[in-house]
């Protein structure tokens, strides 16, 4: 069964929708499992569903599509395994106004593939049952953020007593109702709290901490895995510090994640300025730039000779906290982090260089000296207006050819056929009229005849498929040689 690609909201157990008395919802076929979940609710007449199902769905049907001339159980049995194919969660069968009844055919189908199969009454609409399911996941993902807001509060607490390292694995472990441990660069526990778990769980989680301790470019911040029904997780706590925080809980509730991220970047602020005394280095740094001394005077007391200059941005439409921004430095490996707006700027050794992090898209500099961290920010900087462009997670600063170098007409020709490949005819003449009408989306709409929206949909569709960012000036005086030349 295919992994669902579900939204960012938590699921439902069928349990709690059949438990809603206003639905008078009633299973009548497939296994009764109080794990069964699902993720959203869909509604379908077709007599082959797959394409359309994203999986982890309640597929509602009133049985439209069912011929009447077809061998029932041959029918329903290539339906419903179509269904648990696609990864649907269970199927919602209305008795009106098409049938009175459900079908024993289906009943027997649903039991021989284990799908938990629903009748939905009369009375009771489709659009009520997909409402249902949307109030039961905000009430959720409201129990979940007040949880996750509970928790940070009580970390930030415990890191502020007398002992915050063991306090906050105190705290860490009761809120996850589990085992947090920290490792030590040499893989030892230095401090542990709760509930300790067997020793195979033990041994596994050792490991994964070792997967995730600092060892070069490519390192994941965070590692989990699931042994003997413990989940397992291990989370590095930056970059030099070789310490490694690990979790073990019995279940895997939403939210874990975000509370145990919390705790390790706490912990990695409390043990790294103890660790390598970076702290004093940092101060030490910034007073001196604010004295006005140059970049390279100031490089050697980051402890780094080359660097990249990163700049982030949230998928979520919610500007970054300093947390969030604190993770993220942690996952990429450095300390020096700033939020600006809407804007988190990394500034990164050239040893670590940067990787996709989820839930985020990156823009990274070239390799640069100290004394060109500015252009440097800079690259970056229109790195990430390219990413977002384009929807990828990650664009590096890269020199790209320009027309200027190519002086033989058919060197430049061909330079113009490549550059616009993917441009279809439509979308070339739109771009060409954008880019002579300096980019106004009034103007180029009145002369192609069309609205302006539909400028500015292939305008962006031009942006993905080429892979530029058409913000940037460089980028649209090539184009309009390109242009030119086609």
């Amino acid at each position: 069964m295919p992994d669902p690609a579900v939204p960012p909201t938590p699921p439902v157990p069928l349990a709690a929708l059949l438990a809603r008395e206003d639905l008078a919802l009633r299973q009548i076929a497939g296994p009764s499992d109080a794990a069964t979940v699902i993720h959203w609710a869909h509604t379908s007449e077709m007599a082959d569903p797959y394409p359309y199902l994203l999986g982890g769905e309640l597929l509602l049907t009133a049985g439209v599509h069912i011929p009447g001339a077809a061998d029932p159980g041959t029918y329903f049995g290539d339906y419903v395994s179509r269904i648990v194919a696609a990864g649907g969660a269970a199927l919602g069968f209305g008795v009106a106004p098409v049938h009175d009844t459900v079908p024993p055919a289906l009943v027997a189908a649903c039991d021989a593939h284990g799908l938990p199969l629903l009748e939905v009454p009369p009375r009771t609409t489709f659009s009520g049952v997909a409402r249902a399911v949307w109030q039961l996941m905000a009430q959720a993902r409201h129990t979940e953020l007040r949880r996750v807001t509970e928790a940070q509060q009580s970390l930030a607490a415990a890191a502020s007593r007398p002992d915050p390292v063991p306090s906050v694995l105190r705290q860490l472990a009761r809120r996850v109702g589990g085992w947090a441990v920290l490792y030590g660069p040499d893989g030892a526990e230095v401090a542990s709290a709760g509930r300790r778990v067997g020793t195979a769980a033990r041994t596994a989680l050792t490991g994964l901490a070792e997967v995730v301790r600092p060892s070069g470019p490519g390192t994941p911040a965070s590692a989990g895995h699931t042994t003997a029904d413990i989940h397992l997780a291990a989370y590095a706590l930056g970059a030099g510090h070789g310490l490694v925080l690990g979790v073990a809980t019995p279940h895997r509730d939403p939210g874990d994640h975000t509370i145990a991220s919390v705790a390790a970047v706490l912990l990695s602020l409390l043990t790294g300025e103890q660790q390598s005394g970076s702290g004093a280095a940092r101060a030490s740094a910034l007073v001196r730039l604010l004295l006005g001394a140059p970049p390279e005077e100031v490089a050697p007391l980051l402890g780094a000779g080359q660097w990249v200059v990163v700049h982030a941005r949230p998928d979520t439409l919610a500007a970054p906290d300093p947390v969030a921004a604190s993770a993220l430095g942690t996952a990429l490996g450095s300390p020096l982090v700033d939020v600006a707006r809407d804007v988190v700027r990394v500034l990164l050794p050239a040893e670590r260089q940067p990787a996709p992090q989820a839930g985020w898209t990156l823009g990274a500099s070239a390799v640069v000296e100290p004394r060109q961290w500015a252009a440097a920010d800079i690259q970056a900087a229109r790195a990430l207006a390219r990413a977002r462009a384009t929807r990828v997670d990650l664009v590096r600063h890269g020199a790209r050819p320009a027309l200027a170098g190519l002086v033989p007409e058919a060197d430049a020709d061909a330079h113009a056929r490549a550059l616009l490949a993917p441009l279809a005819p439509a979308l070339t003449e739109t771009l060409r009229a954008w880019l002579s009408l300096h980019g106004s989306w009034d103007r180029t709409a009145l002369a192609l005849g069309v609205h302006r929206n539909t400028v500015r949909q292939r305008i962006a569709k031009c942006g993905a498929l080429l892979e530029l960012d058409l913000d940037d000036p460089d980028v649209r005086m090539e184009l309009w040689f390109a242009l030119r030349r086609s």
